[in-house]
């Protein structure tokens, strides 16, 4: 019977995290459509969790002090309040009242409140109040009753990685909130059978009392050593998500996979058998700091991404598997469980807090991350010197940073390229620091006087004239004196360039340049049509404007403020003041909401041309917003998508859309390495009603018939398969 008792204690915590972490992605994907599909929101949307968690774990600490039977009616008079707010969803109210040009961080944290706020925290109570109820039991494994969280990680595990496998490409999102509400209603039946049973049970006083009383309340300093290490794994999961979600695709997938690992390592360092040796974390993390750090202070992102995504995933579950296993190690006993949920989840949220909210005021670049890991080295267990030993602690961080300097000052002079001078300027100082591991302090700040000082020197043969940053990523302009252009950067792929030679100052570069598929486009457009209006979503540098003829009219649509400065400062690109040959209209907003208000058929040709970074925000191409486009797509006018990737393999997703609606395709590919004349490989898409609406362009020796594979799963507001098109190979 006491068996049976522990397993239903062990299936409702797993039930009720289950739910809690499955909410997380399905409200997610509902906003992200609202916010031009920026990694952020799920950063924001994190803090939101993780700040509401916090306040769930405080109100199971204060509860657990009520007699049992209160908390008993409180926990399932709360959890029966909470189908007020379900099922979950988004209402037309705050659907149309997305802020158009301010921070939306705090409109998205109000519409959290609203739409999922009350459930979440009352779900997020379930667990620490479930493992205080079991351990007032009187089966033997109460007195320890830590393995029920690892049972509640297993849970929330279980559930992301369920979402993009089973979720995701099944289920709308209307479904996904339906079964959520069926689901919930089950645990309500849990929790009320655990209530029952624990009512007429002699448990409703504490048991052990004794041994409780005995147990010594945790000291302020290791509560706040608590904080520390539920803080480094929690900025360093949003730290990688941002880093591979920017360089990919903001999607339910790729935030699930570092806050799986998060999870994983909960699991592995609160089971009652570990897994892993705890000593195994602390043997590999200073090793593979170094290794991370060297490739990314030499910014060797541009190639083998996804290999360096596998890097950069591998050295944040080691870094948390070691600060979750020192958590685990220091828990108290269950009479303050409530209270180190509670510093954990403080840890967590305030993390969370630095990323999402505090770094992009902070900081012109993602400075949070090295920052993280720089804490984590930190938290490394290890010796602790005394007296002059001490010293050392700063003179040697003071002598690495001057011989990193030193390497700069010779890399900037000798080094044949950019990438090889940063990896000389690095290398050898990392490889340095690394016997210094078994001093957390020395060894942190070593690292960090490197960081500092490769910061100074590789900025030196560098001409980073503007660095940005904002809700929607770090947007940087670079002017290679070598080539005599500016390049414009949205995290780690280029967006566009412009020559500085005044004669080819309106020469269309980069993917847009005109001998590549954009130019003949273009071409044809201008042969076989009369001026006529014109619409771009996404402005980038603006290049697109060199192809503007008197008598038209162009619109861009860009949700980024800083995307429009930066365009329109001719210190940086000059193409929308001095190459525009039709009047330029820049409408600031989610091109979704903004098209809206645009007349019906008025435009002759309508280019998607929006980028996160390398990914293309897919609420940008679903049936709903190609039935947008249609609409405002004049007879006879050509809807163009830019779908050049690095990641994914768009043009069946297009080709599926296009079959949806009985359209015509062409693919337009060019895959030819970048050239001296500024031409980089694109890919275009073309779509028209008919295909007499191409005119010459058919015949054109790189245009191919777009030919849907025949699938029924097209992509819509309420489903994507990111997993179908993801480009699992290397080329």
């Amino acid at each position: 019977m006491k068996t049976l008792h522990t397993r239903l204690f062990g299936v409702t915590i797993f039930v009720s995290s289950a739910l809690l972490f499955s909410i997380q992605p399905m409200i997610a994907k509902m906003l992200l459509p609202l916010l031009g599909g920026t990694p952020a929101v799920w950063n924001t949307c994190m803090v939101f969790f993780q700040a509401v968690l916090l306040c769930g774990y405080a109100y199971a600490l204060l509860v657990s002090r009520w007699p049992l039977k209160r908390q008993l009616v409180a926990q399932l008079a709360l959890l029966c309040l909470a189908f007020i707010s379900l099922p979950i969803g988004l209402s037309s109210s705050w659907v149309n009242s997305v802020p158009p040009n301010d921070n939306p961080s705090l409109w998205l944290l109000l519409c959290l409140a609203a739409s999922v706020g009350l459930p979440f925290f009352i779900v997020s109570s379930n667990s620490p109040l479930l493992q205080k109820w079991f351990s007032r039991t009187s089966t033997e494994s109460a007195r320890d009753p830590y393995f029920l969280y690892s049972a509640s990680n297993a849970g929330s595990l279980l559930a992301l990685l369920a979402y993009p496998a089973l979720m995701e490409p099944f289920f709308t999102l209307r479904a996904q909130g339906r079964l959520w509400t069926v689901v919930y209603a089950v645990l309500v039946l849990l929790i009320g059978l655990h209530s029952l049973m624990l009512w007429r049970s002699r448990a409703t006083e504490p048991v052990r009392v004794e041994e409780e009383t005995a147990t010594p309340k945790p000291a302020l300093n290791r509560r706040l050593r608590w904080l520390l290490l539920a803080f480094a794994p929690s900025s360093l999961m949003l730290g990688v998500t941002n880093y591979i979600t920017t360089d990919i695709a903001s999607v339910p997938l790729l935030w699930i996979i570092p806050l799986a690992l998060y999870l994983l390592t909960m699991v592995f360092a609160f089971a009652r058998k570990p897994l892993f040796s705890p000593r195994l974390a602390d043997l590999v993390v200073p090793g593979a700091t170094i290794v991370l750090l060297m490739l990314y202070l030499a910014d060797a992102s541009g190639s083998g991404s996804r290999m360096l995504m596998v890097l950069h995933l591998g050295y944040f579950f080691f870094a948390a598997l070691m600060c979750h296993g020192q958590l685990a190690a220091d828990r108290p006993g269950p009479r303050y469980l409530a209270q180190f949920y509670v510093w954990l989840s403080l840890g967590g949220v305030l993390g969370g807090i630095f990323n999402a909210l505090v770094a992009p005021m902070l900081f012109r670049g993602v400075v949070e991350y090295p920052l993280a890991i720089l804490l984590s080295c930190l938290l490394l267990p290890g010796a602790r010197g005394e007296g002059k030993e001490q010293r050392l602690d700063f003179a040697l961080p003071v002598l690495i940073f001057a011989f990193t300097i030193g390497l700069g000052l010779v890399a900037d002079r000798y080094a044949p390229t950019q990438m090889s001078g940063s990896l000389f300027v690095v290398a050898l100082p990392l490889f340095i620091s690394y016997p210094l591991h078994k001093r957390p302090l020395r060894f942190a700040l070593s690292l960090g006087a490197i960081i500092l000082a490769a910061g100074l020197v590789t900025g030196v043969g560098r001409s980073t004239m503007h660095s940005e940053r904002n809700f929607f990523g770090v947007l940087k302009v670079i002017n290679n004196e070598n080539l005599n252009v500016h390049s414009f950067l949205h995290g780690s792929t280029v967006h566009g360039r412009q020559s500085t030679i005044p004669d080819r100052k309106c020469e269309p570069l980069s993917y847009y340049h005109r001998e590549g598929p954009l130019g003949r486009i273009f071409k044809q457009f201008e042969n076989s049509r009369p001026a006529g209006k014109v619409a771009i979503i996404g402005l980038g540098t603006g290049a697109t404007v060199s192809y503007a003829r008197p008598g038209e009219h162009w619109t861009f649509y860009e949700i980024n403020p800083a995307v429009v400065s930066v365009a329109r400062s001719r210190d940086y690109f000059s193409y929308l003041s001095d190459c525009a040959g039709a009047p330029i209209d820049v409408v600031l907003g989610d091109a979704r909401l903004k098209l809206h208000s645009a007349q019906d058929r008025s435009y002759d040709l309508l280019v998607l041309d929006a980028f996160s970074s390398d990914a293309i925000p897919v609420h940008l191409m679903t049936q709903q917003a190609l039935d947008l486009y249609l609409s405002k797509l004049a007879p006879g006018g050509l809807l163009l998508f830019h779908i050049s990737n690095r990641n994914l393999h768009l043009g069946d997703v297009v080709a599926d859309l296009a079959k949806s609606r009985n359209l015509s395709g062409l693919s337009m590919l060019d895959l030819s390495p970048s050239q001296p004349n500024g031409k980089d490989p694109s890919h275009w898409v073309v779509l028209a009603r008919n295909n007499a609406d191409y005119g010459a362009l058919a015949n054109d020796p790189d245009a191919q018939p777009l030919v849907s594979k025949g699938t029924d799963a097209v992509w819509t507001d309420d489903f994507s398969n990111i997993l179908s098109v993801f480009k699992w190979g290397y080329k």
